[in-house]
């Protein structure tokens, strides 16, 4: 609900304060007297585009604040909540405009954009009138409209788009997926082969390097540990070192029995330690000789194997202790190729059943609007009729339109206000003062599957009088027994049943034009209502007129 709207040095207005009620409230005066200036400034700090100079004249800025009540699950929290603004039971709305041009807007004090400021808008106030250009005369909102009157449930069918947007979007990935992996099977074919056939082993490169260069090593020396051994061990006819040293003792000792023994011992003795030292060194040199011995096909066999990591390492940039890794990612490659015709399958199904999912949540939609069209209509029927349109044909037509997440229907209002005539869209069939009607009627449908807006009609009862006029408050009363309406009007009958009533009046002070909004009790209410009646001259039947519309 708005609360109330402060306004200062705006256009005509120098101080005003006007505290609105909830319920129907209504704005009246006389041609010119300031009307839409009220309605220019509630769109200033509402982020509307409207006039470019809205400074009074001789003041140096222009502001207006707006206080609206807002309940728990009002929609203007979640514009609150996306900005970053923490939410509160009341809402503060303050733009200033200065003479300049520049604008800035603050919500609860805080420093806001235009955006923002219209984003509230939309969740806080609906304007309606004979130029209407949003709300009811947009055909994008019909289909909107109509489901709140319907109270569709929109989630079903935005899960099943959903369902069938993520299938395409899978089947479009697999299959550009797909397309990339025929583009290098005949690569991953014979690069799987390749590796397989070899089966490189994480660390084989650096084993296979060590056992070849100690084979290598082995082959260098053998010869010559050999010729050691044969030379300490002796063969080939020749004495060993061990020979010679045993046939030198039997020499010595064979000596010593012959005298001098003493002076053999000591040499005798030495020999012996060298015959023990010299046993170990030989069998030292025979184990050598057995660890060095190969088959020289080990080598060559190696050597082969060794070359061939290295050499596929570098066809595939890698390294060579990563081949491994790198054969299993080509081989899931190549098996994702292999299965990717069965999931094609796969997604190709799964695709077909969101798609028939949907197809059904639409169809079920699209007949549930259609019925709701026939209901909308009909209480169309019933609201015109009062409203002196009982020739008047209103018809919501639901056609097929392309398929979105919010079902494949487009509805559009059309009208025919002469029999005979063909039907066509609200805004451009209908005159001024049947528009309005019209818009009030489908209002009235309508308000009950509507959210919690402030509803404003500026002169909508335009071109009407008498039993067409009452007819056109009583809906607004209606309207409002629900919502908090503000009506601006010319009609005796649609002022009277306001529950609070404001005239407009302009006034020449020193030299300077301002207009002047004011509250009015009981009996000025009677004398306005009167003067709507009777024009300047108020006669006692225009009061006794006014008061039988007030009571």
């Amino acid at each position: 609900m708005l609360r109330s709207l402060d306004i200062r040095d705006m256009l005509l207005i120098d101080r005003l304060s006007l505290d609105f009620a909830p319920g129907l409230n209504v704005l009246t005066g006389e041609t010119g007297a300031g009307k839409s200036i009220l309605l220019d400034c509630l769109g200033f700090v509402l982020g509307w585009r409207g006039r470019a100079e809205l400074v009074r004249a001789g003041a140096t800025q222009g502001e207006v604040t707006a206080v609206f009540d807002l309940p728990a699950a009002h929609p203007a929290r979640a514009v609150l909540a996306e900005a970053g603004i923490d939410a509160e039971d009341e809402l503060i709305l303050r733009r200033v405009n200065a003479v300049d041009g520049r604008k800035t807007g603050w919500v609860n004090d805080r420093r806001v954009s235009g955006e923002v400021l219209r984003a509230l808008s939309d969740a806080l106030v609906e304007l309606h009138g004979q130029h209407d250009d949003r709300g009811l005369l947009n055909p994008r909102g019909h289909r909107q409209l109509l489901d709140a009157f319907a109270g569709i449930d929109l989630a079903p069918i935005r899960a099943a788009w959903t369902a069938r947007r993520r299938a395409e979007a899978e089947l479009a990935e697999a299959e550009t997926a797909l397309a990339a992996a025929r583009a290098e099977e005949e690569f991953l074919r014979h690069a799987v082969a390749e590796l397989e056939k070899l089966d490189p082993q994480p660390g084989e490169e650096a084993t296979l390097d060590v056992a070849r260069r100690q084979m290598q090593a082995a082959e260098r020396i053998r010869g010559d540990v050999a010729r050691a051994h044969q030379m300490l061990a002796g063969g080939g006819g020749e004495p060993g070192a061990e020979g010679v040293i045993v046939e030198s003792v039997r020499w010595l000792e064979g000596a010593a029995g012959k005298g001098e023994a003493e002076a053999l011992d000591g040499p005798v003795a030495a020999l012996g330690r060298a015959l023990v030292e010299l046993g170990e060194a030989t069998r030292g040199i025979e184990d050598a000789l057995a660890a060095m011995d190969f088959d020289p096909r080990t080598l060559e066999t190696t050597e082969e194997r060794l070359f061939a990591l290295r050499a596929l390492a570098r066809k595939h940039n890698v390294l060579a202790d990563d081949l491994a890794t790198l054969a299993g990612d080509l081989s899931a490659r190549l098996a994702a190729l292999d299965a990717g015709e069965a999931r094609m399958g796969d997604l190709t199904r799964a695709l077909r059943e969101a798609e028939a999912a949907y197809d059904a949540a639409a169809g079920a939609l699209g007949a549930a609007r259609r019925e709701a069209a026939g209901r909308l209509d009909t209480a169309m029927t019933e609201e015109l009729a009062p409203l002196k349109m009982e020739r008047a044909v209103f018809e919501t037509r639901v056609t097929e339109g392309e398929a979105g997440p919010e079902g494949r229907d487009s509805v559009a209002f059309t009208v025919t206000t002469n029999p005979g005539a063909p039907p066509g869209p609200l805004d451009r069939i209908a005159s001024g003062g049947e528009l309005s009607r019209f818009l009030l009627a489908l209002k009235v449908c309508l308000v009950q599957g509507a959210d919690p807006l402030v509803m404003i009609f500026d002169e909508i009862d335009r071109g009407v009088g008498g039993a067409t006029a009452d007819a056109v408050g009583r809906r607004l009363a209606r309207l409002a027994e629900g919502a908090q309406v503000l009506v601006v009007t010319h009609s005796p009958q649609v002022a009277a049943l306001g529950q609070r009533h404001f005239r407009v009046a302009k006034a020449v002070e020193d030299g300077m034009t301002t207009s002047r909004v004011m509250p009015l009790d009981q009996g000025e209410r009677t004398e306005e209502i009167a003067r709507m009646l009777a024009g300047e001259q108020i006669t006692p039947a225009a009061r006794a007129a006014a008061e039988a519309l007030l009571s």
